[in-house]
């Protein structure tokens, strides 16, 4: 067999290496616990920053579905119109930090914080809020009623033929036709305001008598405020009121405790680890808690810094990712020890470790990672934020957890006073 060289595929070997990667990873972990702002220039959120759910912070969640005496079909277009109503009742309430979507049961589900720490009197007036049917008006200047959301037929956004603009299409029942054509006869150049309970969500001017039950409403900016306008004018002719089938309230002190005792258990569970892999992979062990705490600060500030809502499944995610980091480390620290015992030199044993270890740690991490991304590709909510919380931990797994631990190793045995095999795992040499 011909034989020849072939390029190796390891790390360019430096002395500084490990000075470098340390020092940047001493600034992450500086930047996760104290955050960065430089005004005009970055402003990087910190730890103090993050965002809690409602599972910590207190809160409720809701279920709320077509009421049971409605026998009717209910379309996706009303569960999406309902849904808008919702949204518009927690802006009047001044409840902006909430989760809403629609399941495949044909629910809609709220998130929202409470009030206050202790005011849950004030979440059940919310609740019973958002069960009650949306109540729809145009209104002329002086406030009187034009028609209400029982005259509207139908509500959609369209481009106009003639200017090639986004528009609302709103066509009315024939009560409906008649009072509306009186009332725009007698309004030309004047405003019909139309109110969602007592919220103005557009106030377009009559530019004549509109007959026929059908109109446009023009003036819209772009597609997503005409489907807006048009699924909130719809909602108000909905023929169900929604009611919550189900409800669970927590309270702020509830969800303190378990966060307080998830970190408490975290912090020691990690210390635990971190004497465990300097006692037992010496020099290994070490530069696998440096990878270790830079993983954990990176995940942190991914999680801070485009303010994303940290759930109690997050931080177990968390968690989990510090596992699957001391996991590929004891792979990668136990091939080095392997290697030293059959004998190879020191650079070598390094080298192999890494490569041979790196397909078990690879396979690993993309399984992981396939799942994660299905949870937050068909979850929301806490799934979503366990999905997030474990990808971000997977890929810091493998920067860290495999590449700054390779600089970081070969770097140090490139020192004299650290090319003892015992500080890798192989046995004290008597002398």
């Amino acid at each position: 067999m011909k034989k020849g060289f072939t390029k190796s595929h390891g790390f360019r070997a430096s002395k500084n290496n490990f000075f470098i990667t340390a020092g940047v990873i001493a600034v992450v972990a500086i930047i996760c616990f104290t955050g960065l702002s430089i005004p005009g220039v970055v402003e990087i959120k910190g730890i103090n920053d993050i965002r809690f759910g409602i599972d910590i912070n207190g809160g409720f969640e809701a279920f709320l579905a077509p009421s049971s005496e409605h026998t009717g079909t209910v379309t996706k277009g009303d569960l999406e119109a309902a849904k808008n109503v919702v949204e518009l009742r927690l802006d009047s309430q001044n409840v902006t930090d909430r989760d809403i979507y629609i399941d495949a049961g044909n629910r809609i589900i709220v998130r929202a914080p409470l009030q206050t720490t202790s005011d849950e009197d004030k979440t059940n007036e919310i609740l019973q809020l958002l069960g009650e049917m949306a109540m729809l008006t145009f209104k002329e200047p002086d406030g009187k009623v034009v028609i209400q959301g029982e005259d509207i037929k139908d509500a959609y956004a369209a481009i106009h033929p003639d200017t090639n603009k986004w528009v609302v299409v709103r066509s009315l029942n024939s009560e409906g036709s008649e009072k509306f054509a009186e009332a725009t006869g007698r309004l030309v150049g004047k405003a019909i305001s139309i109110y969602m309970d007592d919220n103005e969500i557009s106030s377009p001017t009559v530019n004549g008598k509109i007959t026929g039950g059908e109109a446009i409403i023009d003036g819209m900016a772009d597609m997503d405020e005409a489907r807006d306008l048009a699924e909130k004018i719809k909602a108000g002719s909905l023929p169900f009121a929604m009611e919550v089938i189900s409800k669970n309230i927590v309270s702020a002190s509830l969800g303190s405790r378990a966060l307080d005792t998830m970190v408490h258990a975290a912090l020691l569970s990690f210390i635990l680890i971190c004497l465990f892999m300097v006692f037992y992979y010496r020099l290994p062990g070490m530069v696998a808690v440096i990878a270790l705490i830079a993983q954990t600060c990176g995940q942190l500030l991914a999680i801070s810094v485009p303010g994303f809502t940290l759930t109690l499944p997050g931080i177990a995610a968390i968690i989990l990712s510090i596992g699957m980091g001391v996991d590929a480390n004891i792979i990668i620290s136990e091939r080095i020890r392997e290697e030293i015992r059959f004998g190879n030199p020191l650079k070598i044993s390094i080298r192999n470790g890494f490569d041979r270890a790196f397909s078990a740690v690879m396979d690993g991490n993309v399984t992981v990672a396939i799942a994660a991304i299905l949870l937050m590709i068909f979850g929301s909510g806490t799934f979503l934020s366990f999905g997030y919380s474990l990808l971000t931990g997977v890929i810091l797994n493998g920067l860290c957890g495999v590449v700054a631990t390779r600089l970081m190793t070969g770097s140090l045995s490139m020192y004299d006073g650290l090319q003892s095999k015992w500080l890798y795992g192989g046995k004290k040499v008597k002398s």
